[in-house]
């Protein structure tokens, strides 16, 4: 396993008085795609930037490699940012801005001229030395940025939502170029967004933030299949949660029916979460389902039908290859193994406990 090289200990942040990250403590290792996913506003670019030295933490502490950088300015770390407006220089042609940090290092220019063929040849752009920024796509000059960044031989590459501003199919084609990057370069990645399908597809881990805390981290498999709590499964792909009663250890009661699930250990008669994904909705003949419904929507999403049943009070989203007319009337099976339960928090920005990996 490779080893912690940034530790965050304790670190809270406020701005104008309002807390945005509260006694966060995370750990990121040498070589890993981790990251920091969740909606606006809850703490994931102030992370970034205090990695980055953008910031200082009112407390706390930002380790890396085993040494205290908290209030190293960012030039004097061993990061290099890459923001989603890539702040390229517009009057300097692509070597221009590619050398650009390399030039205020002093380097000789025949190092600078080898990275800089290096560099383009890794974002696949050789030959693109003389052409100004204004000639390239938003993709190209998303790549360029990245040159830019990776000449000066960082040992983390921090990215703040880089493709936000790319178009669906270019932004998946960046997704496997910066997976084969990271591969290629053996650096560690820390990547900022609120998209969860980037997060699942590029991520060695992941971790969800709402509120100034930290929710959840785990792999992509983990968190997805295993959500710690409903604002997870909610934030993570889609999900039915549905209050219940935990009657008792491996059954769960829900819109007036008992279903049998795995969980143990949440006592019984207690109010739970109950959590189950739309591919996990099997749809059956009325007369062989756990309860009965009528389908309310159908659309088309290609690999599958995305349909709505209203069963028992509650409308279901169900995702199968199986095509269900609007108006039809069909059962609903839930396999035991696939009903998640969850403790119910005790107010809406209950501290999640954090979890260590």
């Amino acid at each position: 396993m490779s080893k912690k090289l940034i530790d965050l200990v304790h670190i809270s942040k406020s701005f104008d008085g309002a807390a945005v990250l509260d006694d966060l403590n995370l750990y990121i290792r040498e070589n890993e795609f981790l990251t920091l996913l969740g909606p606006s506003g809850c703490g994931k670019t102030t992370t970034l930037r205090l990695i980055g030295g953008f910031d200082t933490p009112d407390q706390g502490q930002v380790i890396f490699d085993g040494k205290d950088i908290t209030s190293l300015s960012p030039n004097q770390r061993q990061v290099n940012t890459v923001f989603q407006k890539y702040a390229l220089f517009p009057h300097m042609t692509i070597a221009e801005n590619i050398a650009f940090g390399l030039k205020i290092r002093k380097k000789s220019k025949q190092y600078i001229q080898d990275k800089i063929k290096y560099a383009l040849k890794l974002v696949n752009l050789d030959g693109f030395e003389g052409r100004s920024v204004d000639s390239l796509s938003g993709g190209q000059q998303q790549r360029i940025a990245i040159a830019r960044a990776i000449v000066n031989e960082p040992k983390v590459l921090l990215l703040d939502e880089p493709l936000g501003a790319l178009d669906l199919k270019l932004r998946q084609d960046m997704q496997y170029e910066l997976i084969r990057l990271k591969n290629e370069l053996g650096i560690t990645f820390i990547y900022v967004t609120h998209d969860q399908e980037e997060a699942l597809t590029m991520s060695d881990t992941i971790v969800v933030m709402n509120q100034g805390y930290i929710q959840q981290i785990g792999t992509p498999e983990d968190i997805y299949n295993e959500p710690s709590n409903a604002f997870v499964a909610d934030f993570i792909g889609e999900s039915n949660i549905i209050d219940g009663i935990m009657v008792k250890d491996r059954l769960v009661e829900l819109l007036g029916v008992t279903l049998p699930c795995v969980d143990e250990g949440f006592g019984q008669q207690k109010p739970v979460d109950v959590v189950i994904r739309p591919e996990d909705v099997e749809l059956v003949d009325p007369s062989n389902g756990q309860l009965a419904g009528e389908v309310t929507s159908l659309i088309f999403k290609g690999v599958h039908w995305e349909i709505d049943v209203m069963a028992n009070g509650f409308e279901w989203l169900v995702h199968t290859t199986q095509m269900h007319p609007v108006g039809s009337h069909v059962g609903i099976h839930i396999d035991p193994f696939n009903i998640q339960i969850m403790h119910k928090p005790e107010s809406s920005d209950e501290r999640a406990v954090e979890t260590d990996e």
